[in-house]
Formats: structure tokens, C-alpha cells, sequence
């Protein structure tokens, strides 16, 4: 099934819910630290559908769906992606770790290796953080590994969208391959 951004901007929930019940999802989870940008949100939900990632996480101070902002820029998908609310990170992490789940989180740090070199196993929750200050040291603390995307220019980081989107699609290759 491939729905169009009409289509999906116009479809009924709770149609689209019992037809994803066989949809096969892959073992990945995001979890959003405090990313602000409704447009970022809205973004990171059409990317977890090309993805077909399992849930994705909102945490912290951010909005969720039905937030008019989000529902543009998602073109829908935030009704097609499974998605919960958590204070923090640290409560979607708790919930997670019984299944045996990897965390990495993606930013720029000292302990980060290069996304390329990281090992991934699944099933997995890749961490985004808010688009100034990151993911929080305390998240960090609780993740298994640190992924980085290489800078060489001056700017130092990516819009979380990209950076999710380069990540996500590499861990997505390992998986299938």
C-alpha cells in the first residue's frame, strides 16, 4: 500500500490503524529529546514511515500530534507511525530495555565514533536531541554507544531531520543486508 500526500493528509485513523495491523515494521525506534521545531517533528515522522520504524518516542518539552505544525509537515504520517509521549527519554529508554534493545544516540561528542564504523544490532532506538543543545548528558549516560556524522565544513552539526535520515538509513542497510 503507498499512499499519496493527499491521501495521507485525508486518511481516517482508525481505517489506516486496522490496515497496518500486518504491516511489517523494521526493529528500530526513535526517540526524540526536546526537538522544538514542530517542523523538525513533522519531518522525523515522514522519515519513520519511509523507514518503517516501530514507534517513535516524543520526550521532554515538545509538541505532539495533533499540533497543526506537526500534521503539515508529517503530510500525514503521524497517523500512520506509532508514536507515544514521555516526560523524558529516560522513561521511553526504561520501557524499552526489556527487550533487549540497543540505544544510540547521534550527536556530536567526545565518546561519538563515526556512524559508519558503529556496530548495530537490533532491535535498536537511535536518539535525537534538540537542535541547539543536543541530546542530554544524562541520555547520553544511558546509551550503549555515540554516533557521529563527520563535519568538515565549519558548521558543526546537520538539522536533526538529516542527520536522522543519514543514520536511520544506514542502520536500516545492516539490518538488511
Amino acid at each position: 500500500m503507498k499512499l499519496g500526500a493527499k491521501d495521507l493528509r485525508t486518511v481516517d485513523e482508525s481505517e489506516i490503524t486496522t490496515k497496518l495491523k500486518s504491516f511489517k515494521r523494521n526493529p528500530i525506534y526513535f526517540i526524540l529529546e526536546n526537538v522544538y521545531d514542530t517542523y523538525n517533528v513533522g519531518g522525523l515522522f515522514r522519515l519513520a514511515d519511509a523507514l518503517a520504524i516501530e514507534k517513535i518516542f516524543l520526550c521532554g518539552e515538545m509538541e505532539t500530534p495533533p499540533n497543526s505544525r506537526i500534521k503539515k509537515a508529517s503530510v500525514g504520517t503521524y497517523k500512520i507511525v506509532p508514536w507515544e509521549y514521555r516526560r523524558s527519554s529516560g522513561e521511553a529508554m526504561e520501557e524499552l530495555r526489556n527487550s533487549k534493545i540497543q540505544f544510540v544516540a547521534v550527536e556530536q561528542h567526545k565518546k561519538a565514533v563515526d556512524y559508519r564504523k558503529a556496530s548495530y544490532s537490533f532491535p535498536l532506538a537511535l536518539i535525537f536531541g534538540n537542535e541547539t543543545t543536543g541530546v542530554s548528558e544524562r541520555t547520553l549516560a544511558l546509551c550503549d554507544q555515540i554516533v557521529e556524522i563527520p563535519m568538515w565544513g565549519i558548521n558543526k552539526s546537520l538539522n536533526v531531520i538529516v542527520s536522522a535520515a543519514i543514520v536511520g538509513y544506514w542502520a536500516v542497510k545492516s539490518l538488511l543486508i
